[in-house]
């Protein structure tokens, strides 16, 4: 008898599941893809555009940390605040952008429509949360996750990779299966069967939602989630990417996870000028493998070397703060001190406007 109890209560809870519905939205050789057999999709990986050493053109050399009068910290570059004036920038977009932490945002658009860009509510998911607390001792601080009204009403969620500090399965729980999800191609498979539209996009393949273009471009990365070591093997198959949000001529670029290559040119040369950038400033230093943090994240000054390729309007950057994982950092804020300083020094024209995490701006 219980034997047929047990099987009616897991026949129930199988039955109940809903099948994802999975668009997958390619284009011809828009990406890069490597394996054994092109014809087997478990064997098949992804690889940047641009492979091996990249060129920087710029590369801070010493004193690259220094104090800032617009930057007030409880200990040095440690636990922060921007309190400086902003650059005045009108560019009339219609775009909100709230800096939620790390590189999570919250996206008001002109026509109505809300976004959210790779939510994280929390360190980890189940189980690398527990290792990460038992065996590291490493608790982030959480950020500004939005309110559960802000979240019934948003539209689209976009992610860029499938990296933990970016991608949280919890959170999809939570958001829900009402908005329409935008992941990189091999993505889907991360999401549990609950009914979720989702949108598995190439590199330059672009979806509308509501009045918007959305569109998926290249970043220099790399992908990974292994939950096994060694058993499982799982480095990039899936892509990783940026993100353009486009309405009637007018452009917001997120950046993604990347490192400095020439993928920043081949995306201003396709789609023209961007308006607001929220660009990754941290995560690139380490001294056991500073080559390789470097080459997969962007410096500061590389930061804002691609925004003049991108020839932005305004760049808002992304990756340090109070609530960031301080992976590849010297502390929560020496990434922003470090780009506000190569910032005057390069005499840069790309306005910047740094948002405190939780922080929201309209342009």
């Amino acid at each position: 008898m219980r034997k047929i109890v047990y099987g009616v209560m897991l026949f129930s809870i199988i039955s109940c599941s809903t099948p994802n519905d999975v668009t997958h939205i390619e284009q011809s050789n828009s990406v890069i893809k490597y394996g054994k057999d092109q014809s087997d999709i478990d064997d098949l990986r992804f690889a940047n555009l641009y492979t091996g050493q990249q060129k920087y053109p710029v590369t801070c050399e010493s004193d690259c940390y220094p104090s800032s009068n617009l930057v007030t910290c409880e200990s040095p570059a440690q636990n922060c605040n921007f309190t400086g004036g902003q650059t005045p920038v009108s560019l009339k977009t219609g775009f909100s952008v709230r800096w939620l932490g790390h590189a999570s945002f919250h996206i008001a658009s002109p026509d109505g429509s809300n976004l959210l860009f790779d939510p994280i509510s929390d360190s980890f998911d189940w189980p690398v949360n527990w290792l990460a607390k038992l065996v590291a001792g490493f608790s982030r601080k959480a950020g500004y996750w939005p309110t559960d009204d802000e979240i019934a009403k948003v539209d689209g969620v976009l992610y860029s990779h499938i990296h933990y500090d970016h991608f949280n399965k919890g959170d999809i729980e939570s958001i829900g299966n009402k908005p329409e999800y935008f992941v990189p191609l091999g993505f889907a498979k991360h999401f549990g069967d609950d009914g979720f539209k989702i949108n598995e996009m190439a590199w330059f393949s672009t979806k509308k939602i509501n009045d918007l273009d959305i569109k998926f471009v290249p970043a220099h990365h790399f992908s990974s989630r292994i939950q096994v070591p060694f058993i499982i093997n799982d480095s990039n198959q899936a892509l990783w990417g940026g993100w353009i949000i486009e309405h009637q001529g007018k452009r917001l670029f997120f950046a993604g996870d990347t490192g400095y290559s020439k993928h920043f040119t081949d995306i201003g040369k396709r789609y023209g000028d961007m308006d607001v950038c929220l660009m990754p400033i941290a995560s690139y230093y380490n001294e056991e493998s500073p080559d390789w943090y470097r080459y997969v994240h962007t410096t500061p000054e590389d930061a804002l070397t691609a925004a003049a390729e991108l020839n932005c309007k305004v760049m808002i950057p992304w990756g340090y703060g109070n609530a960031s994982w301080q992976m590849g950092d010297r502390s929560s804020h020496s990434p922003l001190l470090r780009l506000l300083h190569m910032h005057k020094k390069l005499n840069s024209k790309i306005p910047l406007h740094i948002l405190n995490e939780g922080e929201s701006v309209l342009f």
